[in-house]
């Protein structure tokens, strides 16, 4: 008989991402990336080790960055005491923002029932439209192939703004140079950060944070968690694969893989049992960073639940070890 998945999940998991940011705040603006990104992730790891589930891994960051951690494709974490679920991890979204203090490094966790999540193994990169509740039902996949100036006129009027006063986040790397041009020729404004692309999702469908909607490409492991948070939140997604290297198309051709694909929200995590939870790490426009105060720190996080829409935001005190 299948373990039935508890309602409270969702809090469960916020220890898990806070594991992994009272761990990374201690690096910020040391300069030690990779240092910050291993420490961070045995952290989350281990604060699996309390959670009644039995989950696994379906993408881990070993495709992107070539470097193996206990969070792995593949992983097994929690104590395997409760149901089956996929699970998708960052635990430091934005390593280099870390490194240097920049805003909005993040801990991040989602997961929903088994089989749920796309796992398109060995792909890495995808493109991505991200728009919050107002928008979500103009974002439609002829945006994927549209100029930036037709989508973003559908989410000025779905918004009731114009196009000057829309806020676009996208990654600041050379594959979108172009289309950084591109939208602001079309009258938007741009907001280009050095990493974040988990963090850029959410910002696009908070309400409280003056950015309309995500451009680009990025991670598929950070794509689906982001779409964990989206459908939690109401909004809406597009992704198709998007390989940038010569391996990586040979590699997804070799798997099979439909490049041409245009992927939604629904299909990306199906159902509506999904959970997400992330824990600031440094200050930033979502949330509050990790403050420490000798034998004890301060953090804050959010929690979302797709099946209720609820989303809390959480202060939390903890005592440290020594």
């Amino acid at each position: 008989m299948e373990s039935p998945i508890s309602p409270n999940l969702g809090m469960a998991l916020v220890r898990v991402t806070e594991a992994a940011a009272l761990t990374a705040g201690r690096y910020m603006g040391l300069n030690k990336s990779d240092e910050a990104d291993h420490y961070a992730a045995q952290a989350m790891a281990d604060a699996f080790a309390s959670i009644d589930i039995e989950g696994h891994v379906v993408i881990g960051e070993e495709t992107k960055l070539g470097i193996h951690s206990p969070l792995d494709s593949g992983s097994v974490v929690g104590n395997g005491d409760g149901p089956e679920m996929d699970v998708v991890v960052d635990p430091v979204d934005g390593t280099r923002l870390l490194a240097m203090g920049h805003p909005d490094a993040i801990a991040v966790v989602g997961i929903a029932p088994r089989g749920s999540m796309w796992a398109p193994y060995p792909a890495v990169y995808m493109e991505k439209i991200v728009v919050d509740s107002e928008a979500a039902d103009v974002l439609v996949p002829e945006c994927m192939d549209a100029p930036a100036a037709w989508t973003l006129a559908l989410i000025a009027r779905a918004k009731k703004k114009k196009i000057r006063d829309l806020v676009v986040f996208i990654l600041d790397r050379p594959r979108h140079y172009d289309l950084i041009d591109e939208i602001r020729a079309a009258g938007a404004r741009v907001m280009a950060r050095s990493q974040g692309d988990i963090a850029g999702a959410l910002m696009a469908v908070s309400s409280n944070v003056n950015i309309d909607v995500m451009m680009g490409v990025g991670g598929i492991s950070e794509g689906v968690i982001s779409a964990c948070a989206i459908k939690c939140m109401g909004g809406a997604m597009l992704g198709r694969l998007a390989p940038q290297t010569r391996d990586e198309h040979v590699a997804v051709q070799e798997a099979n893989l439909d490049t041409q694909a245009i992927l939604t929200c629904e299909e990306l995590v199906r159902g509506c049992d999904i959970f997400f939870a992330a824990t600031g790490i440094t200050d930033g426009k979502l949330l509050s960073g990790v403050r420490y105060h000798g034998d004890w720190a301060e953090s804050e996080s959010m929690v979302l639940r797709c099946s209720t829409g609820t989303r809390r935001v959480i202060h939390a005190e903890h005592r440290l070890e020594d």
